[in-house]
C-alpha cells in the first residue's frame, strides 16, 4: 500500500511539474524565442515601431499612473468612508463592489459612451452638449471605476482589522478626526495602499479593451499590440509590445510580492471594540465627498445598462422593448452554455492545481516545487494579450497542435486564473496545526486518508471561494483569450466585445446583465453548496460523538 501511495505522489508531482511548464512557462519562453529570434536569427525587427511610435510607451505609462493615482485615492476615502459608518450600509456597499467585480471588462465603457457619448443620456439628451467622449481622459476614468471596487473591498478589509483600541485611546485624549486619519489609520493603512497602487498599476497597464473601445485616436501599447495582431498579422511586432509592457509589470510585481507579505505579516492588534469618529474635518469630509461621487457614478453606470437593455429611442423620445432581449438570440446562440461549460471546467481544474501544488509545497515539504509555485504566479503578472500570443506560438504545431479547439481556450484561462488559487489555498494551508496532522499518522491514518479528512475538510471553503474566482475570471476574461478563439467557438465576452465595436450599445447592454446574472447565480449556487456540506459534516460530528 506504501509503494502505490508513493507511485501516486510521483504520478501527481510529475503530472504539476509537466503542466504548469508546458501551459505556463513554455508560453512565456516562446514569445521571448519567437520576437527575438527569427529562422534561426537573432533580430530586433519586432522593436522598429519604436523609432516612429515610442509614444505608445508613454501613453501607456501615462494612462496607468493616473488611473493608479485615482484609483488609491478614491479606494481610501471609499474605506475610511465604510469606517465610520454603520455595519448594514456598509455591507451594502461591499456587496455593490462585489456585484461589479463580477461585471465584464468593458461594462464601464459601454455605460460611459451611453451617458456621456456624443449621443450621451446625460451630455447630449439632457444638457444638449457634442461632447467628445474619446481619448485619454475617458480612458484614465474608466479604468479607474473599473479597478476601485476591487481595491476598496482590499482597503475595507484592512480596516476591518486595525487596532480600535489605540483610535478610542485618542480620541478620549482629545484627537481630532483630521490627527486620527492621519496619524493612525493612514499609517496602518501603507502597506495595503501600496499593494492596491501597485496591483492598480499593473491592471491598467495590462488593460487593451477600454483604450480599443473608447480612446478613439488614442493608443496603448497593449491596445496596438491588439490591433498590430488582429489587423496586420505581425505577431512578432505583438510579442515585441508585449515584452515591452512586461518590463515595468514584473518591477512593479517584484514590490507588489514584498509588500503583500508585509501585510500577512502585520499585526493590527485588538479588535474587539467598536469606534465611533467624529464626522468632521477636512479630510474626512473630502474622503465623503469622493466616495460619494463614485457610488453615484457606480449606479449610473448600472442604471443606464439597465435603462439600455429595456429601452430604445423613435421619433426623439424613449420607449420600453423586450427586442434587445430577442435580439440576443443571434448572438448568443450555443455561446451561453459553452461560457458557462469553459467557466466551471476552468474554475474546478484550477483550483485542483492550486490546492495540490499548495498541498505538497506546505504539507510534504516537496522543496523544489517551489520553483513552480513562482512559475505558478507568473499569470498575473503577464498581460492578458501577452500570455495569449504565448499560447499560439506555443500550441500551433505538433506535438501539441491544439490551435483552434475548445481546450487550448479551456487551459489558457485555467492557469491565467492560477495565481489566485495557489495564494488562497497558501494562505489555507499555512494555518493547518501540524500536530493533527502528526496525530492521524499515530492513527494509522495514510496520506489518502489525511488529505481526504484533514486537508479537504480544512480547505473546503477556500476551495469555494477559489471556484467562485475562477468561474467569475473566466465568464469575464477577455485579453487573454481573443487570440485564441476561433469564430464558432466564441465565449459571451467576446461576442459583447464584438458587439460593442458595431455600435449595438443596446444588445451589448442586455449581454452585460446576463453574464453578471449568470456570475451572480453560479457564485450563490457554490456558497449554498459549500453551506450544505459544512451543514453535512457537523451532522457526522454530532451523530459520531453520540455513539462514542
Amino acid at each position: 500500500m506504501k509503494r502505490y501511495f508513493k507511485f501516486l505522489d510521483v504520478i501527481i508531482i510529475l503530472t504539476l511539474v509537466i503542466c504548469l511548464f508546458t501551459f505556463i512557462l513554455f508560453p512565456f519562453l516562446k514569445v521571448f524565442t519567437s520576437t527575438f529570434f527569427n529562422e534561426g536569427k537573432f533580430t530586433l525587427e519586432g522593436f522598429s515601431f519604436l523609432k516612429t511610435q515610442s509614444k505608445l510607451l508613454y501613453n501607456s505609462i501615462f494612462v496607468a499612473i493616473f488611473a493608479t493615482i485615482i484609483t488609491t485615492i478614491v479606494s481610501v476615502s471609499i474605506g475610511i468612508f465604510c469606517f465610520s459608518i454603520r455595519k448594514s450600509i456598509k455591507r451594502l456597499i461591499s456587496f455593490v463592489l462585489m456585484i461589479t467585480m463580477i461585471s465584464p471588462p468593458f461594462v464601464s465603457s459601454l455605460a460611459y459612451i451611453k451617458l456621456f457619448g456624443r449621443r450621451g443620456f446625460i451630455t447630449h439628451d439632457i444638457f444638449k452638449l457634442s461632447f467628445n467622449a474619446y481619448g485619454s481622459f475617458g480612458v484614465i476614468l474608466m479604468q479607474s471605476i473599473g479597478l476601485i471596487s476591487l481595491s476598496a473591498l482590499m482597503i475595507i478589509s484592512t480596516l476591518d482589522n486595525i487596532d480600535k483600541e489605540q483610535i478610542n485611546s485618542a480620541r478620549s485624549l482629545g484627537a481630532k478626526t483630521n490627527n486620527i486619519i492621519l496619524d493612525i489609520i493612514l499609517p496602518q493603512l501603507l502597506p495595503s495602499i501600496k499593494v492596491v497602487a501597485i496591483l492598480s498599476f499593473i491592471r491598467s497597464i495590462a488593460d487593451f479593451s477600454t483604450p480599443l473601445i473608447i480612446g478613439g485616436s488614442f493608443e496603448t501599447l497593449a491596445s496596438k499590440s491588439y490591433n498590430v495582431f488582429i489587423s496586420d498579422g505581425n505577431i512578432i511586432q505583438a510579442g515585441a509590445m508585449n515584452i515591452i509592457l512586461c518590463i515595468p509589470v514584473i518591477f512593479t510585481f517584484i514590490f507588489y510580492i514584498k509588500n503583500s507579505r508585509i501585510i500577512s505579516n502585520t499585526n493590527f492588534g485588538s479588535n474587539v471594540s467598536e469606534v465611533n469618529i467624529e464626522k468632521k474635518g477636512i479630510i474626512f469630509s473630502f474622503a465623503i465627498f469622493l466616495s460619494t461621487i463614485f457610488l453615484i457614478l457606480l449606479i449610473l453606470q448600472y442604471s443606464s445598462i439597465i435603462l439600455s437593455a429595456f429601452t430604445d429611442y423613435s421619433k426623439g423620445k424613449l420607449y420600453f422593448t423586450f427586442e434587445h432581449f430577442i435580439g440576443i438570440k443571434d448572438h448568443i446562440d450555443k455561446t451561453i452554455f459553452r461560457s458557462i461549460n469553459y467557466s466551471l471546467i476552468s474554475a474546478f481544474f484550477g483550483s485542483l492545481i492550486g490546492l495540490l501544488l499548495q498541498y505538497y509545497i506546505h504539507i510534504r515539504n516537496v522543496k523544489f516545487l517551489k520553483i513552480f509555485d513562482f512559475i505558478a504566479t507568473m499569470p498575473y503578472m503577464l498581460p492578458g494579450t501577452f500570455f495569449g500570443i504565448g499560447y499560439i506560438l506555443a500550441f500551433n504545431n505538433y506535438p501539441i497542435y491544439i490551435t483552434g479547439t475548445a481546450l487550448i481556450v479551456i487551459l489558457n484561462v485555467t492557469f491565467k486564473q492560477l495565481p489566485f488559487s495557489t495564494k488562497v489555498f497558501s494562505s489555507s494551508l499555512e494555518t493547518i496545526d501540524k500536530n493533527q496532522i502528526l496525530s492521524a499518522k499515530d492513527l494509522g491514518a495514510n496520506e489518502f486518508f489525511i488529505f481526504k479528512d484533514v486537508i479537504l475538510s480544512h480547505t473546503r471553503n477556500h476551495f469555494v471561494i477559489s471556484m467562485i474566482n475562477g468561474f467569475n475570471s473566466t465568464m469575464t476574461t477577455v485579453g487573454s483569450i481573443i487570440f485564441i478563439v476561433y469564430p464558432a467557438q466564441k465565449v459571451l465576452t467576446l461576442v459583447m466585445f464584438d458587439v460593442i465595436n458595431s455600435g449595438k450599445y443596446n444588445t451589448a447592454s442586455v449581454l452585460a446583465i446576463l453574464i453578471i446574472l449568470i456570475c451572480l447565480i453560479f457564485s450563490l449556487l457554490f456558497m449554498f453548496i459549500n453551506y450544505i456540506l459544512n451543514k453535512l459534516g457537523d451532522t457526522y460530528v454530532l451523530r459520531s460523538k453520540k455513539f462514542m
